[in-house]
């Protein structure tokens, strides 16, 4: 049973959910494996737009197990106001299954991600203040709730006595903030305890069930590889592992990395980013609001799925492509948005960076290296002509048939998919991925 990994690329937003959509054809299972309610997939299928944080985007096949793993940040709240938005829209979610070992976001996690953010001043990070950072730490330091101990409110009890009074001194005492009700986090965390039992079990067995039958399992990451703990732009990273280095995908449903065969990374033909920290080929011309108000008549423009803020644009980065590359252990790239570029007359690649009076073709690690950086193009010819139609690479322009044989040049890897548009069928698929 082949497992597919897929992996966003570059720093979030490169239309993994769309390519979710698109494989969970071919498979059995979804599971998503990483982050929080802090990253959003925009699927547009035949039902219509929708806006997912946490449930996985197989969740439009009815027959397919939808899995929410214990690598994931569970917003209770929010997965619940999810299930209710799709099971009101005609979506059946009686499939879907949310790891008891996942960790709970708790209502000391949102008002330290503000209190912290604030306190940074010009140095914040720009989370999404979903509280997804404070969750992930008080798991490392082993005093976080866990899905299952929702289940029973004596279990519940114990593990917010051990936790409450040490996050409102923290709240009160550094930050002067409003403490956090014992009761009333109770009552609530209880109810959604209650509310979210159907759905909560053990997702590994499900996955190994799949195995034994020889089912396709598809793991769905969150955010962008850049965005990683250890292999990102630190320390303006998400606080998850969204890439499947170190096999931070299976460890986030239960697998191994000997289950994994495949893992497909997602890039768009340009780059985007939200929140700040170094991004070295950004523009602030007016290429950049062209490329950012690309579709923005219909909902896809370049503004955050989770929360609307404005992405900043840049040119692709074959630099931080081939590091992403090589740290995910990529063996496809599913390419997107590459329409975006159907009217340029020319089109930009980032193939090295100018450091210090120096030419080099790696991704430095420190912060202030990366902001000293300044990016080296190759210009290419655009083609000028509508893609959105077309469904055989050899049927695409000729001058984007080059583009994108050059990324794979620069990158190392195979394009294997190519999306020309936000509709399911608005794809070109090169080689099948399962």
């Amino acid at each position: 049973m082949p497992i597919v990994v897929v992996v966003g690329g570059q720093w979030g937003d490169e239309g993994k959910g769309r390519i979710v959509d698109l494989l969970a054809r071919k498979a059995r299972v979804v599971a998503r494996y990483s982050a929080g309610n802090n990253a959003g997939h925009t699927i547009i299928n035949e039902k219509g737009e929708f806006k997912l944080h946490l449930v996985p985007a197989g969740i439009f096949y009815p027959e397919k197990t939808c899995l929410i793993g214990n690598g994931v940040a569970i917003d209770p709240e929010v997965l619940l106001q999810e299930i209710d938005q799709l099971e009101a829209r005609g979506i059946d979610t009686s499939k879907l299954v949310v790891s008891d070992r996942a960790q709970a976001i708790m209502p000391w996690h949102k008002a330290l991600d503000a209190l912290e953010e604030q306190a940074r001043g010009a140095s914040a990070i720009g989370t999404t203040g979903k509280g997804v950072g404070p969750c992930f730490a008080d798991k490392v330091a082993r005093r976080g709730i866990r899905i299952g101990d929702l289940l029973r409110r004596e279990d519940l009890a114990e593990r917010v006595n051990q936790t409450l009074e040490y996050q409102n001194r923290v709240i009160t005492r550094v930050y002067d903030g409003e403490p956090i009700r014992f009761e009333e986090c109770m009552d609530r965390y209880v109810d959604f305890g209650r509310r979210l039992k159907p759905y909560i079990g053990d997702v590994q067995s499900v996955i190994l069930q799949a195995e034994r039958r020889g089912e396709h399992v598809l793991l769905e990451g969150a955010q962008g590889s850049l965005l990683d703990l250890d292999h990102g732009t630190y320390p303006y990273v998400t606080s998850s592992v969204p890439s499947s280095s170190s096999s931070g995908a299976g460890l986030g449903v239960g697998v191994g990395p000997t289950d994994i065969s495949r893992v497909v990374g997602v890039f768009k033909s340009y780059c985007t980013r939200v929140g700040n920290g170094p991004f070295p080929t950004e523009l602030f011309d007016e290429m950049a609001t062209t490329l950012r108000d690309h579709g923005k008549e219909d909902g896809r423009g370049e503004y955050g799925t989770t929360t609307g803020r404005p992405r900043r644009i840049g040119w692709l980065d074959a630099v931080a492509a081939r590091y992403s590359v090589r740290f995910n252990g990529l063996s496809a790239v599913a390419l997107t948005r590459l329409d975006v570029l159907d009217e340029l007359p020319s089109i930009k690649i980032c193939t090295a960076y100018q450091l210090d009076g120096k030419t080099i073709d790696t991704m430095p690690a420190r912060e202030s290296m990366l902001n000293r950086v300044r990016p080296v193009y190759e210009e290419l010819p655009g083609w000028q002509t509508p893609t959105k139609h077309v469904r055989n690479f050899d049927d695409l322009p000729p001058q984007a048939q080059t583009f994108i044989r050059r990324v794979e040049e620069l990158i190392g890897c195979p394009v294997d998919l190519i999306s020309v548009g936000p509709e399911r069928e608005q794809a070109i698929i090169v080689n099948p991925i399962f």
